[in-house]
């Protein structure tokens, strides 16, 4: 294992620039002097030493063996249109599902208005940022700490959340930051594949998405910042709520795990979608970091309507770090999620948990390598009416490499 450490390390350094972000600041407003394009990129690959299996005699899965993943990569463009104007798109260039190169999706972010006259509404805007596309949403606070299909640099593990609260959708923020409150209010259509006509597979009351967040954050000291946000996301229609935990096309990165032999692979292989048509969902978010000391939390609920027999999942998520070196650039830490809950109010009770440990180095802040030991269990009479057979007593365990570039 240390010999293909040092191999992997050697062959297939990966850059990210890591910081702990969050929502952009005014501050970080760049200085206009012209129009100008800034290219990007992301790419990632891993290394993989996965077992599993089942307590079902009569399901077998496919045999895994410890090999590299599909890398990934992908295509950033940021572009400086005018003062407090600008433009990003992303452009997945392989991705475990897709292997062809497709859009992700983009947006414009407003921070002034003096495009359209100097000085045009400072004062609201001085406090405000406005941001208009087709990309993901501002929901609850993990999306920022996920591995975006290439660009692993702020997520400290391999995997992403278990509900992994991520779509792409048409849509409209308002987001206002002052003296460390947050409130953002947002409007989406709800649909992750784009169209105007009434088909079998769209039919259905296409309601709009309202969502927001709430918080304080703030920089108390030097050594010490804090942080705390509560988010919600509202869809009653019965066609366009499915999407806020299988919005992610690229795919997860625990490949080809609780597949059953003869089977087509599962993209989403680790993951758990409630896939509630009627969805209401609150996230809250904590946030400390002491010095090298950074703790992550999430506590989610997903609730089903009445066209959903009213089903109801929790989610948990605690991340501890340990950040050290002269520039913070060596870190261990753990994870620990689960999900619980119903899929009807009456249905029997389905648990997933998983636990991560292990750290990374940053070679440069924008070269990143970790390596993980992860666990999932799958527990509760709920597990095979809502998954399936093949999932009784499922399980994975092993160890994951990852190394990351991003510029």
């Amino acid at each position: 294992m240390k010999r293909i450490l040092i191999l992997f390390m050697m062959l297939t350094l990966v850059t990210s620039v890591f910081s702990q972000q969050f929502e952009n600041q005014k501050a970080d407003i760049p200085v206009f002097d012209g129009l100008k394009v800034k290219v990007g990129g992301d790419f990632a690959i891993q290394y993989q030493g996965l077992n599993h299996s089942n307590t079902n005699d009569t399901i077998e899965y496919y045999e895994l063996v410890s090999n590299f993943n599909l890398p990934t990569a992908n295509l950033n463009l940021d572009v400086i249109l005018a003062d407090g104007l600008k433009m990003h798109l992303r452009t997945y260039l392989s991705s475990r599902h897709h292997n062809e190169a497709w859009v992700k999706g983009g947006y414009v972010e407003i921070d002034k208005l003096d495009f359209i006259s100097q000085g045009f509404l400072s004062g609201i805007m001085n406090v405000t940022t406005l941001k208009v596309g087709l990309d993901e949403i501002n929901y609850g606070d993990a999306h920022f700490r996920r591995t975006d299909n290439a660009k692993a640099i702020n997520n400290p593990f391999v995997g992403n959340y278990i509900m992994d609260a991520f779509t792409t959708e048409a849509f409209g923020e308002v987001l206002i930051q002052s003296s460390g409150f947050i409130g953002l209010i947002g409007l989406s259509n709800g649909k992750l594949n784009q169209n105007v006509t009434v088909t079998t597979r769209y039919n259905g009351n296409n309601a709009i998405s309202f969502y927001g967040k709430f918080g304080y954050d703030k920089q108390f000291t030097d050594d010490f910042r804090g942080r705390l946000t509560g988010s919600w996301y509202l869809n009653w229609g019965t066609s366009t709520g499915t999407y806020l935990y299988s919005g992610d096309r690229t795919g997860s990165r625990y490949y080809s795990v609780l597949v059953v032999e003869g089977k087509a692979d599962n993209f989403a292989s680790g993951r758990f979608n409630p896939g509630f048509t009627q969805i209401t969902a609150i996230q809250f978010n904590p946030f400390i970091k002491y010095k090298g000391l950074e703790l992550f939390g999430i506590y989610e609920k997903a609730m089903g309507g009445n066209k959903d027999d009213n089903g109801d999942y929790t989610q948990i998520a605690a991340e501890l770090l340990y950040r050290f070196g002269s520039r913070e650039q060596y870190y261990l830490g753990g994870r620990y999620n689960s999900v619980s809950g119903n899929q009807t109010e009456d249905s029997d009770n389905l648990k997933i948990d998983r636990i991560n440990l292990g750290g990374g180095w940053f070679l440069t802040k924008n070269v990143v390598v970790k390596a993980e030991y992860v666990t999932q269990k799958y527990t509760g009479d709920g597990v095979t009416s809502k998954l399936g057979a093949a999932y009784k007593g499922a399980e994975f365990h092993g160890v994951m490499l990852e190394a990351a570039i991003s510029f």
